[in-house]
Protein backbone atom coordinates (compact mmCIF):
# COMPACT_ATOMS: atom_id res chain seq x y z
CA UNK A 1 0.00 0.00 0.00
CA UNK A 2 1.19 3.62 -0.60
CA UNK A 3 3.77 5.47 1.79
CA UNK A 4 0.77 8.51 2.49
CA UNK A 5 -1.58 5.69 4.02
CA UNK A 6 0.59 6.61 7.31
CA UNK A 7 -0.77 9.71 7.65
CA UNK A 8 -4.48 7.76 8.41
CA UNK A 9 -5.32 7.59 12.36
CA UNK A 10 -7.33 4.32 11.46
CA UNK A 11 -8.14 1.84 8.80
CA UNK A 12 -9.33 3.60 5.21
CA UNK A 13 -12.29 2.25 6.30
CA UNK A 14 -12.87 3.80 9.53
CA UNK A 15 -11.40 6.88 7.99
CA UNK A 16 -14.58 7.05 5.74
CA UNK A 17 -16.91 5.56 8.16
CA UNK A 18 -15.94 8.58 10.64
CA UNK A 19 -15.84 10.76 7.01
CA UNK A 20 -19.57 10.29 5.94
CA UNK A 21 -20.93 12.23 8.86
CA UNK A 22 -19.37 15.26 8.55
CA UNK A 23 -19.87 15.07 4.75
CA UNK A 24 -23.88 14.48 5.45
CA UNK A 25 -23.84 17.53 7.81
CA UNK A 26 -21.97 19.95 5.34
CA UNK A 27 -24.68 18.81 2.79
CA UNK A 28 -27.41 19.32 5.20
CA UNK A 29 -29.99 21.59 4.16
CA UNK A 30 -28.00 23.48 1.48
CA UNK A 31 -28.93 23.57 -1.75
CA UNK A 32 -26.15 25.44 -3.98
CA UNK A 33 -24.57 22.39 -5.89
CA UNK A 34 -21.07 24.87 -6.36
CA UNK A 35 -20.60 24.95 -2.52
CA UNK A 36 -21.12 21.36 -1.97
CA UNK A 37 -18.93 20.12 -4.47
CA UNK A 38 -15.88 22.05 -2.99
CA UNK A 39 -16.83 21.17 0.74
CA UNK A 40 -17.05 17.51 -0.50
CA UNK A 41 -14.10 17.67 -2.11
CA UNK A 42 -12.16 20.14 0.64
CA UNK A 43 -13.53 17.52 3.09
CA UNK A 44 -11.71 14.41 1.54
CA UNK A 45 -8.55 16.28 0.64
CA UNK A 46 -8.06 17.28 4.46
CA UNK A 47 -9.00 13.43 5.22
CA UNK A 48 -6.90 11.37 3.02
CA UNK A 49 -3.85 14.46 2.29
CA UNK A 50 -4.88 13.32 -1.61
CA UNK A 51 -2.19 14.66 -4.05
CA UNK A 52 -5.74 15.89 -6.42
CA UNK A 53 -9.49 15.68 -5.67
CA UNK A 54 -12.46 17.52 -7.35
CA UNK A 55 -15.27 17.15 -10.09
CA UNK A 56 -15.87 18.00 -13.25
CA UNK A 57 -18.99 18.88 -14.49
CA UNK A 58 -20.95 18.03 -18.26
CA UNK A 59 -21.74 21.30 -19.56
CA UNK A 60 -22.10 21.55 -23.36
CA UNK A 61 -21.04 17.35 -24.34
CA UNK A 62 -17.15 18.25 -22.74
CA UNK A 63 -16.27 17.63 -19.12
CA UNK A 64 -15.66 21.14 -17.22
CA UNK A 65 -13.28 21.83 -14.21
CA UNK A 66 -15.47 22.12 -11.01
CA UNK A 67 -14.64 22.45 -7.32
CA UNK A 68 -11.39 20.72 -6.38
CA UNK A 69 -8.63 20.82 -4.21
CA UNK A 70 -4.71 20.45 -5.23
CA UNK A 71 -2.61 21.87 -8.11
CA UNK A 72 -3.78 23.36 -11.18
CA UNK A 73 -5.66 21.09 -13.42
CA UNK A 74 -6.89 20.47 -17.11
CA UNK A 75 -9.39 22.63 -17.49
CA UNK A 76 -12.20 20.89 -20.27
CA UNK A 77 -11.73 17.12 -21.06
CA UNK A 78 -13.61 15.35 -24.25
CA UNK A 79 -16.30 12.19 -23.81
CA UNK A 80 -13.77 9.11 -23.78
CA UNK A 81 -10.43 10.98 -23.13
CA UNK A 82 -8.25 9.94 -20.46
CA UNK A 83 -9.64 8.59 -17.48
CA UNK A 84 -12.08 11.20 -16.65
CA UNK A 85 -13.52 11.11 -19.92
CA UNK A 86 -13.17 7.40 -20.20
CA UNK A 87 -15.33 6.58 -17.29
CA UNK A 88 -17.82 9.26 -18.42
CA UNK A 89 -18.09 7.55 -21.44
CA UNK A 90 -18.75 3.94 -19.66
CA UNK A 91 -20.95 5.44 -16.83
CA UNK A 92 -18.32 3.40 -14.78
CA UNK A 93 -15.78 3.88 -12.13
CA UNK A 94 -12.22 3.40 -12.67
CA UNK A 95 -9.48 2.16 -10.73
CA UNK A 96 -5.74 3.20 -12.23
CA UNK A 97 -3.05 1.57 -10.45
CA UNK A 98 -0.68 2.80 -12.93
CA UNK A 99 -1.44 6.25 -15.13
CA UNK A 100 1.38 5.71 -17.33
CA UNK A 101 0.10 2.59 -18.17
CA UNK A 102 -3.72 4.07 -19.19
CA UNK A 103 -4.12 4.47 -22.84
CA UNK A 104 -4.64 8.08 -23.38
CA UNK A 105 -4.20 9.26 -20.24
CA UNK A 106 -4.01 12.81 -20.09
CA UNK A 107 -1.28 14.07 -17.32
CA UNK A 108 -2.90 17.34 -16.13
CA UNK A 109 0.04 17.26 -13.77
CA UNK A 110 3.16 14.57 -14.19
CA UNK A 111 2.96 13.82 -10.41
CA UNK A 112 -0.38 12.23 -10.52
CA UNK A 113 0.83 8.32 -10.32
CA UNK A 114 -2.95 7.02 -9.98
CA UNK A 115 -5.91 7.61 -9.96
CA UNK A 116 -9.86 6.82 -9.41
CA UNK A 117 -12.84 8.57 -11.05
CA UNK A 118 -16.21 8.21 -9.66
CA UNK A 119 -19.25 9.06 -12.52
CA UNK A 120 -21.89 11.14 -10.65
CA UNK A 121 -25.28 10.20 -12.06
CA UNK A 122 -29.15 11.88 -11.70
CA UNK A 123 -31.78 9.94 -13.09
CA UNK A 124 -29.15 7.27 -14.33
CA UNK A 125 -27.41 9.68 -16.51
CA UNK A 126 -24.41 10.93 -15.70
CA UNK A 127 -23.74 14.36 -15.10
CA UNK A 128 -20.00 14.79 -13.64
CA UNK A 129 -17.13 12.51 -12.18
CA UNK A 130 -15.43 12.76 -8.78
CA UNK A 131 -11.87 12.73 -9.77
CA UNK A 132 -9.14 11.65 -7.42
CA UNK A 133 -5.26 11.53 -7.91
CA UNK A 134 -2.64 9.85 -5.32
CA UNK A 135 1.26 10.52 -6.20
CA UNK A 136 1.79 7.04 -5.07
CA UNK A 137 0.92 3.95 -7.80
CA UNK A 138 -2.07 1.71 -6.63
CA UNK A 139 -2.79 3.39 -4.15
CA UNK A 140 -7.15 2.96 -4.97
CA UNK A 141 -8.76 0.18 -4.18
CA UNK A 142 -12.45 -1.28 -4.11
CA UNK A 143 -12.72 0.63 -0.67
CA UNK A 144 -12.08 3.98 -1.80
CA UNK A 145 -15.12 3.15 -4.91
CA UNK A 146 -17.37 2.18 -2.39
CA UNK A 147 -17.44 5.01 0.03
CA UNK A 148 -16.58 7.27 -3.09
CA UNK A 149 -19.66 6.32 -4.86
CA UNK A 150 -21.51 6.43 -1.45
CA UNK A 151 -20.18 10.30 -1.33
CA UNK A 152 -21.24 11.36 -4.58
CA UNK A 153 -24.92 10.04 -4.08
CA UNK A 154 -25.19 12.16 -1.16
CA UNK A 155 -24.88 15.46 -3.35
CA UNK A 156 -28.12 16.78 -4.72
CA UNK A 157 -26.95 17.20 -8.54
Amino acid sequence: MAEDLTILKGSKEEEYQSLLPQIKGLLTGETDLVANMANVAAALKEQFQWFWVGFYVIKNGELVLAPFQGPVACTRIQKGRGVCGTAWQRAETLIVADVADFPGHIACNSLSRSEIVVPVKRNGEVVAVLDVDSEAHQFFDDTDQKYLEEIVTLINF
